[in-house]
């Protein structure tokens, strides 16, 4: 099982901003593709946004690409997701999600080989 901590999340109103945080175990964090996935209060899984190893191939979920940012320290071994402008449509709850180089690079759950962290709430109200 991977050990993923997330941390960061919590309630604001339409238009905050929060970041999330997500500590990996270095030798997963170096090789790995990292990402977020989101599930809704209607129970949905979403891809948010993933990077590679490389640290500058990115992809986003297009209801989030000109609001959110994910980025990667590889000196702390983290992962970070800049959310801008957040909506009331952004409410749920957050999961850090790593897989191996693989044919998903978006939807990073989907490998079979994927782990995620716990999860950490964020909710936006209008």
């Amino acid at each position: 099982q991977v050990q993923l901590v997330e941390s960061g999340g919590g309630s604001v109103q339409t238009g905050g901003s929060l970041r999330l945080s997500c500590e990996a175990p270095a030798t997963i964090f170096s090789a790995n593709f990292m990402g977020w996935f989101r599930q809704t209060p209607g129970g949905d899984r979403e891809a948010v946004a993933s990077i590679f190893p490389d640290s500058v191939t990115t992809y986003y979920r297009s209801s989030v690409r000109d609001r959110f940012t994910i980025s990667r320290d590889s000196v702390k071994n983290t992962v970070y997701l800049q959310m801008n402008r957040l909506k009331p449509e952004d409410t749920a709850m957050y999961y850090c999600v790593t897989s191996p180089r693989g044919r998903y690079y978006l939807s990073l759950w989907l490998n079979p080989a994927a782990g995620w962290g716990q999860g950490t709430q964020v909710t936006v109200s209008s």
